[in-house]
This record gives C-alpha cells, sequence and structure tokens, in this order.
C-alpha cells in the first residue's frame, strides 16, 4: 500500500500514538491528506505548533468525538485509511465512570465501523491492548467487545470493500500514563512504591508500535488480531534502573490490575498463527489453513499462552536504562 496517494485520519490523533504516527507518517510517507481527528482544541492547537499547515499542507485538524456518528461520517468524507486510537485508557477512571468508557470505547468504535463502511474507506487499523486479553477491568472488557466489533465489521461490510484489522500490544515506554515518568518523579523521595516484586509487564516503544502499526495496515485481509513479539521486563528492574538507591514500599496490586500480561490466551492460541517476529490471530470468518497457505505462519502448540511471565525475550536493568533514556552514569553514581 502506497500511503503517499492515500488520505489517512487518526482518531485520538493527539495522544501519544497519534502524535508520532504523525510524524512518521509526514517525513517518511508523505500521505496525499493526513486528517487529525480528536475532541482536545487545547491539545490541537499545541500540536499545530509542530505540525502546522504552513509546513505540512497536507494536514488536517478535525474536532469531534468519535460518540458522534454525524461527525464522524463528515469527517471521513474521502478518507482511504483510518488508524482507530481514540479510547478512555485510565483503569480506575473507567471503572468509575463505566458509561463513559462504553460510550467511547464500545459505541465509539461502532460508530466508526459504520461510518466507514458507508464512507467507502479501504482499510482501518485498530489499537488495542494486553488488557483486552481475559479482561478483569471495565477497561479491558470494552476494548474486548472493540476488538470484537472490528473482526465482525469485516463481515458486517457486506458487498463493501472495507477491511478492518486489530492490532494489540502492551505498555508503551514514554506514553501519557508510563510508570518512568511518575518513577522519575518519586525517586527524588529516595522512596519507589513497588506493586509487587514479582510482577512483570511487555515493554514496547512508541517507534516500535508506530512501525507495527503500520505493517499491519499493509498485512491485514480482514479480521486478524496481530500482536507483535517484544520483550518483557520486571517491574522491580524498572525500579532498580531508574533508582537504584531508593528504598522500595510494596504497597500491593491494585483492584483491576493483573500479576503478569497476557496477550494471547491459551484459547485464542487454538487459532493464532505464528511469524517470525509477531502472532495473528485468525479469526473464525477465515479459514485457518487456507490463511495459512496464503500468508505463512505456523499454528501454535497446543496449550500456547503468550504472556509477560513465559516470554523468551528480556530486558535487562541496563536494557531499561537504554530504552528510557535514564543518564546511567547519574544513577551509578548517586547509589553509590
Amino acid at each position: 500500500m502506497n500511503l503517499s496517494e492515500k488520505s489517512i485520519l487518526i482518531t485520538g490523533g493527539t495522544g501519544s500514538f497519534g502524535k508520532k504516527l504523525t510524524e512518521v507518517l509526514l517525513t517518511s510517507h508523505q500521505p496525499k491528506r493526513l486528517v487529525i481527528f480528536s475532541r482536545d482544541e487545547l491539545k490541537q492547537f499545541e500540536m499545530q505548533q509542530v505540525f502546522g499547515e504552513a509546513q505540512y499542507p497536507n494536514i488536517r485538524y478535525f474536532i469531534g468525538d468519535v460518540r458522534d456518528r454525524e461527525r464522524l461520517y463528515r469527517a471521513f468524507d474521502g478518507i482511504d485509511v483510518v488508524i482507530h486510537a481514540a479510547a478512555l485508557k485510565q483503569v480506575p477512571a473507567a471503572e468509575y465512570n463505566p458509561l463513559e468508557a462504553i460510550r467511547t470505547n464500545v459505541l465509539g468504535a461502532a460508530n466508526v465501523i459504520d461510518a466507514a463502511i458507508d464512507r467507502g474507506v479501504e482499510r482501518v487499523i485498530a489499537l488495542s491492548t494486553d488488557k483486552a486479553a481475559n479482561p478483569i477491568n471495565l477497561y479491558g472488557a470494552t476494548k474486548l467487545c472493540s476488538d470484537k466489533l472490528f473482526v465482525a465489521g469485516n463481515c458486517y461490510a457486506g458487498k463493501h470493500h472495507t477491511r478492518f484489522g486489530v492490532v494489540r500490544y502492551g505498555n508503551v515506554v514514554g506514553s501519557r500514563g508510563s510508570v518512568i515518568p511518575f518513577f522519575l518523579k518519586m525517586r527524588q523521595t529516595g522512596r519507589l512504591p513497588i506493586t509487587d516484586a514479582r510482577m512483570t509487564r511487555f515493554w514496547i516503544t512508541l517507534d516500535q508500535g508506530v512501525d507495527f502499526v503500520l505493517q499491519a495496515l499493509r498485512r491485514t485481509v480482514g479480521g486478524e488480531v496481530f500482536v507483535p513479539k517484544i520483550p518483557s521486563m520486571r517491574v522491580i528492574d524498572l525500579a532498580r534502573a531508574v533508582a537504584p538507591w531508593c528504598k522500595l514500599d510494596h504497597v500491593g496490586i491494585r483492584p483491576g490490575e493483573k500479576l503478569h500480561e497476557v496477550m494471547i490466551t491459551d484459547d485464542d492460541a487454538r487459532c493464532t498463527l505464528e511469524f517470525d517476529d509477531y502472532f495473528a490471530i485468525i479469526p473464525r470468518h477465515l479459514d485457518l489453513a487456507g490463511y495459512q497457505a496464503k500468508h505463512g505462519g505456523q499454528p501454535c502448540p497446543e496449550g500456547f499462552r503468550y504472556g509477560s511471565d513465559n516470554n523468551t525475550q528480556w530486558l535487562s536493568v541496563d536494557d531499561l536504562k537504554r530504552i528510557a533514556g535514564i543518564d546511567t552514569e547519574q544513577s551509578e553514581a548517586r547509589a553509590a
């Protein structure tokens, strides 16, 4: 897919992922038109200071909410590709405001699907989360529902040619809500709160996330849930990387939080193909053997589960320092 010939729209385009994707698209792909769709005019104004129309005449800023079907229909006019990144993502906020999370994450997804089909959008890639696999909190449950809607959208499209794919990955280094800025702030006190010393998480950078989404855009035939092969890290190792001199306060796992992340459950694994650097969960409307014959991949073994605790790739303390941009010399000097 030649993106220089396409008109692309990013929902939630002023978020961490949206801004990095915008940077990559404008500098490396030069799309015919790039529309930033979001509901916060202040964030759009701030983003315009970096990606202004004077320097990038192909960019447009469109205020709107995925809850608003009519606004989506207007925004999707002439759009070829949609990257759906808009969501309410804070776990505690979703628990306290469940209907708001449902309106954005579930009903908003349905609106995106309807508008994409009726406006003749070619491809839609929706961003998901590890929390959608065996969800234990409302945010994860809404994203699982959203994933199911996007997968089913390929059948719902009928005679239309719109195709929907989903990308699922874990924690993003540098995104809003990342634990690193919190640890950097708290290390000034000499103490870091740790939920559980056994806790593990998947780890991916913004650049890797954007690259994987663009790969999924090219790969999808409609309905796959793409999962990248990424390393795991131990939260206690991250604390050691950020502030090895700090004392650790073990505060316990918070409500709605898992000890380990899972991106492919053992049930999903039965319809999952493994590739060199990613997995693809194949939907029921696509024949697994036929998909494999055409696109490659190997079926996952019986009982397979892709979790942050049984991963084959691990980040060391030094790896975490490098990825997070932590001053190693300063940390070692302070620790001494």
